[in-house]
């Protein structure tokens, strides 16, 4: 067996890149308390996954969709009420070459949440969400650095540029408030709900990664003498992953998941609302490493064997944020005497084209719009904005692996005469991109003594297609200095079907020793 160094390298290989779409649904059955229901209004839900794993060939995926609806009475004179459920669901998901053991990064989106009236006491839920699963695999792989050449061995190599795993970690963040309202408000019930995440950051400090971003929790509540109110409120989220070695060079891709969330009156204080929403945070560093990769290898002189193995790696590892202004009026029907109450926005990827240096996206904002009357009375209608960007200046771009996120940063709608509305939003749109790396990796050099003799100081060959100076050499027991010395050739890369060359053999110099 050759003697040879080895280096060893952690690559955290991509198992799988896949988005689910799942249905949960459900019925609920009004509470005694409430009025019977005529028809409902509009749906809001949260989506908590509070268990995950890795089987073989699928993942399981357990959680629940805390769901608030809100309604119009039948046979009275209030306004609207509201119900709260929730829908848990538990979904396995075919994922071909995953097993246990492997990493799991889940990002979850509620898509819509339609319902139905069965009877005036009972309707029926239906939760659509998407997942974007991503399964990971850690290894330790060796990788020989350095074999001796002074017995003649020849070296073929390859620099390259990985992402060398430096560790992953997770931790949870239990975000929670007491969010007032007004003093004159005296709250019934809550009507609708949403949370987002915004102003994601991270900073690297002390074999840590600090984690930093806000929910954003929105609220549409009923106070007691039948007033609708909406308020917005930030709760700060913090939490620190301990990662040993890593630095501020370092790239980490950090997965934020709702995992429980409690939105309710507070029993314990007037005019508030109690928020709790626990987060799990899981951070994925990289380092950027260029390693000298052995590609191939012989000796003129001796009969040499190898093993080899294929291994996938991710190279180019980086993360890009732009942000999207975008400015456009839609007109809604039907609007005179009433003013916008609340407005959902959602947006939608819809193609993504990958070319050279460029990405180019396409998509939609789709809006949802409640507007009050001056009686309190609540209607729906539903509008769409499209939207392109591009990512510039890109290596390679049509062989990256991207996954986009979108923040909604800012939105504020002005009503205009004739039902226009002003709508001006400032989308965040972070996305993670990489590449697969294959490497072949020599794992085993054995030798197995001399090669035949060849009768010849120098033959002529022919060169074929696909013929390179390498295996040229390799084949015929020379080395690509000589040859290329030999036929003058400058460049070694440079070779044409049908060029003669004169093929030397090699000669094995004496090693001089100096005292």
């Amino acid at each position: 067996m050759i003697e040879i160094a080895k280096d060893n390298l952690c690559v955290n290989q991509l198992i799988a890149n896949k988005k689910e779409v799942i249905i949960v649904e459900g019925d609920m059955i009004v509470p005694d308390s409430k009025p019977d229901i005529l028809n409902t209004i509009c749906t809001s839900g949260v989506v908590c996954v509070y268990k995950k794993e890795v089987q073989e060939e699928k993942v399981r995926i357990d959680g629940n969709v805390n769901t608030y609806v809100m309604y119009l009475p039948d046979g009275t004179e209030e306004g609207v009420r509201g119900l709260n459920t929730s829908l848990d669901f538990s979904e396995t998901i075919a994922v071909p070459n995953c097993h246990s053991g492997q990493q799991f990064m889940l990002r979850t989106k509620v898509k819509s949440i339609e319902c139905k009236v069965i009877n005036g006491r009972k309707i029926g839920i239906k939760a659509t969400l998407e997942f974007d699963i991503q399964i990971f695999e850690q290894e330790e792989v060796e990788i020989i650095g350095d074999v001796p050449t002074d017995n003649g061995i020849q070296i073929r190599k390859e620099d390259i540029k990985v992402n060398s795993l430096v560790g992953t970690g997770s931790t949870k963040i239990y975000a929670k408030d007491t969010v007032p309202i007004e003093a004159i408000d005296q709250l019934a019930e809550i009507l609708k709900t949403n949370v987002t995440l915004m102003n994601q950051d991270i900073k690297v400090s002390y074999n840590k990664v600090l984690t930093k971003s806000e929910l954003a929790v929105k609220m549409m509540y009923l106070t007691e003498d039948n007033r609708i109110k909406t308020i917005t409120y930030t709760i700060p989220a913090v939490g620190f992953v301990d990662i040993p070695n890593v630095t501020e060079e370092n790239v980490c891709e950090v997965g934020y998941e709702i995992k429980n969330a409690i939105i309710k009156p507070n029993a314990q204080e007037e005019h508030s609302i109690y928020v709790e929403i626990e987060l799990e945070v899981v951070c994925y560093v990289y380092e950027e490493k260029q390693i000298s990769l052995i590609q191939d290898l012989y000796s003129p002189t001796e009969k040499l064997s190898m093993t080899q193995k294929q291994v996938v790696t991710m190279s180019g590892k980086q993360t890009r944020t732009e942000t999207k202004q975008i400015q456009e009026k839609v007109n809604l029907s039907d609007m005179e005497g009433k003013s916008i109450l609340d407005v959902d926005v959602s947006p939608v990827m819809l193609k993504e084209d990958k070319i050279h240096s460029k990405i180019l996206y396409e998509g939609e904002l789709q809006l949802q719009f409640l507007m009050m009357d001056s009686r309190n009375q609540i209607t729906k209608q539903e509008a769409k904005i499209p939207f392109d960007y591009v990512l510039e200046d890109l290596q390679n771009g049509e062989t990256l692996t991207t996954n986009e996120q979108i923040e909604l940063a800012s939105q504020d709608f002005i009503l205009q005469d004739g039902g226009d509305v002003d709508c001006r939003i400032a989308m965040a749109i972070h996305t993670d991109m990489s590449r697969m790396a294959n490497m072949n990796l020599i794992d085993q050099i054995e030798d197995e003594g001399e090669r035949e003799e060849q009768d010849y100081s120098v033959m002529i060959y022919l060169v074929k297609e696909g013929d390179t100076l390498w295996n040229i050499a390799k084949r015929f027991g020379s080395t690509v200095e000589d040859i290329a010395r030999t036929n003058g050739i400058e460049n070694e890369n440079l070779i044409t079907p049908g060029q003669k060359l004169y093929i030397p053999r090699f000669v094995k110099m004496p090693v001089s020793h100096y005292g």
